[in-house]
């Protein structure tokens, strides 16, 4: 992509069929084109490139990454095995002894990559790309139809030999295998056959796996719809109903087994059972504790407690990022904020998973976090850190206001979690300190910037920044209006993304979508939901589907997963505005735009219930367990009953 392709308008190649389908028809001399999209089982991850070749050919490759073979030397990126190849050197299908030429009509993406091909000769193609949900296998499901009005025999032509990887299990086998799972090799006019593409590494002494493509799909739309089943949205926009549905297969899909256990990773080729300070615990963590999936509740836990042998006496900074199935740290920017990070996402997720068994877990971590950053406080009352979520890719002074506010945030819910579990002198000295620093975050960080009444992004800062609107998520709303304005700006807003800063040229999508939340959150929905309602169209439609993604031109927008858990928590908690105030209760703040008079977000497993939201205007009408529990005007502080152990 170009930076002028986000200024420019949309072009919308891919139709919304229905909430969960998208669809791309293959016009008849149509131009060269390719896109690419992620897809995770458990033990291992595709990266597809698709598309359409000079000559309207297809278009294909993928890129395998296997979780369990890990390479040498221990790394942050890159240590998980990977190969790619070609269709070209995929086996193949031949119709009576000649290649089958294949040219897409169509692309469906429904959780699966859906290719429809036809040949000169009337065959029919259909390939159902996906990794297989538990084995180790990337997989198509291919259905080839007999269209020609005359019988044809298939066979099938051997694939290419692949080189044998090596790393710290040895050597690890490459292979692609086609084999005959239902029909005749002999197909009759109309009738139709299914095959099996599988493309392997594994290590010397286990076997070549053999599954069934059908059956491995079926299990991939099982898993899809475990995803996607809870935190029903409902606006009557297709496109943000939609780009939520999407959302959270991919926040939930990139969940690994390790030797660890089950661990939540970016992906995009490069970041597998590792985990960071943002991505997972920051930006993933909250959004599992709403969802009730029980993968993405032990893979955050689990991402937690790896950090817990680094809080010693000595308060030094814990790592960013713990890697290689956490057997290395990569920390080679020093303290990013990592500690707020870190208790942020820990009391959200405790507090919304409504578990007390988690929050007896992370209850210690949490003070231990919340202690370091006191210690980090200077003379204005604001946390130092050495740099922040970008990592020195812009600068972020002594003191940064993401840094600031993850910290004010944390400190209001470890308060909640602290009277929960019985120490509230605790949670008042938490609560005292954050109004404290509140404070200190309006006097530090507050100034009229640009003509715009905001906040600096550091004291010396003299430009519009991205993550100008993290204070807006938090609930710190004095300057709510002049910090969207200026977010939405032409400055830093450019039609289909947002400039990390004034007169750069990087647009990353987490601090938009934080942007997006904060600001809807704050009451300035109506400012900004033209832009969510492009932003999202153009993430779901455009030139690069279905997802939000992490970066360009760092790594060509690369769709890593924890941007979709942002892009979610745009509607629990600013369009609903869902807000943990303890292990049952909450506050309900809903501030949806005016454009969309009445939505509902149903079946959500939260809190230790499972709740549905329903607004008209600001009233707001919550049922609890399927029963109608509170109905009135906006905002609302909920209470939920302990549920008894028959019930749990």
């Amino acid at each position: 992509m170009q930076l002028g392709q986000f200024k420019s308008p949309r072009r919308k190649l891919w139709r919304i069929a229905d909430t969960g389908l998208l669809v791309r028809k293959v016009r008849s001399g149509e131009a060269p084109w390719e896109d690419s999209m992620e897809l995770s089982g458990r033990r291992m991850s595709v990266y597809v490139r698709y598309g359409v070749a000079p000559g309207g050919a297809l278009s294909f490759a993928w890129t395998g990454t296997w979780i369990p073979l890990r390479t040498i030397p221990v790394e942050t990126c890159g240590a998980n095995f990977q190969a790619s190849c070609t269709l070209e050197e995929l086996p193949g299908l031949l119709a009576d002894g000649e290649k089958l030429a294949e040219s897409p009509c169509e692309f469906r993406f429904d959780g699966i990559l859906h290719v429809f091909s036809t040949t000169p000769e009337g065959m029919q193609i259909i390939r159902s790309v996906f990794a297989s949900p538990e084995s180790i296998c990337a997989l198509q499901h291919i259905r080839v139809v007999n269209g020609s009005g005359k019988p044809r025999e298939i066979t099938l032509s051997p694939g290419a030999e692949f080189p044998a990887g090596e790393g710290g299990r040895g050597v690890y086998p490459v292979s692609a295998s086609l084999y005959l799972s239902r029909g005749p090799r002999v197909l009759a006019p109309g009738e139709e056959a299914e095959y099996t593409l599988t493309f392997c590494a594994r290590t010397a002494d286990q076997t070549l796996p053999r599954p069934d493509g059908r059956a491995d799909m079926y299990a991939r739309y099982a898993r899809v719809a475990e995803l996607t089943a809870p935190l029903q949205l409902r606006t009557g926009v297709p496109e943000i109903d939609s780009e939520f549905y999407f959302s959270k297969l991919r926040a939930g899909e990139n969940i690994f087994l390790t030797r660890t256990g089950l661990l939540h990773s970016p992906g995009g080729k490069r970041y597998y059972a590792s985990v960071w300070a943002n991505d997972q615990l920051e930006y993933a963590a909250p959004w599992f504790g709403f969802t009730g999936d029980r993968a993405g509740i032990e893979a955050s836990l689990n991402a937690f407690e790896l950090y817990i042998p680094f809080m010693g006496p000595e308060y030094k900074p814990i790592p960013s990022s713990i890697v290689s199935e956490g057997v290395g740290i990569w920390n080679k920017r020093g303290d990013r904020g990592d500690g707020a990070m870190y208790a942020y996402g820990a009391a959200r997720f405790a507090l919304a998973s409504g578990r007390r068994d988690i929050a007896l877990k992370l209850k210690t971590p949490i003070e231990w976090c919340l202690e370091f950053c006191r210690r980090k406080l200077n003379d204005d009352g604001v946390p130092e850190s050495d740099t922040d979520e970008m990592e020195t890719r812009l600068p972020s002074g002594k003191a940064n206001l993401c840094t600031a506010s993850l910290y004010f945030d944390a400190l209001r819910t470890a308060s909640a979690l602290e009277r929960d579990l019985g120490d509230p002198g605790r949670a008042e000295t938490y609560a005292a300190q954050a109004r404290t620093l509140g404070s200190a975050i309006e006097k530090y960080f507050g100034a009229n910037l640009c003509g715009f009444d905001t906040y600096r992004y550091y004291r010396e800062c003299e430009v519009l920044r991205s993550w100008m609107g993290i204070p807006l998520c938090m609930g710190l709303f004095d300057r709510a209006a002049g910090t969207a304005a200026a977010l939405f700006s032409e400055r830093l807003w450019i039609g289909a993304g947002m400039l990390s800063a004034e007169g750069d040229e990087k647009v990353w999508d987490r601090s938009a979508l934080y942007a997006f939340r904060g600001a809807i959150f704050s009451g300035q929905g109506d400012r900004v939901f033209p832009l969510l309602r492009d932003y999202s169209e153009t993430r779901l439609t455009g030139e690069h589907i279905p997802y939000p993604f992490e970066a360009w031109p760092e790594n060509d927008c690369r769709q890593t997963s924890a941007e979709s858990a942002l892009y979610a928590r745009i509607f629990t908690e600013g369009w609903f505005g869902l807000v943990p105030a303890g292990l049952r209760r909450f506050t309900a703040a809903p501030n949806p735009p005016a454009a969309v008079p009445e939505s509902e977000l149903n079946d959500v497993p939260a809190f230790g219930h499972v709740l549905d939201f329903s607004l008209k205007g600001r009233e707001l009408e919550i049922r609890c367990d399927g029963k109608l529990f509170a109905a009135g005007p906006a905002p609302r502080e909920i209470e939920l009953p302990e549920r008894s152990l028959n019930e749990a």
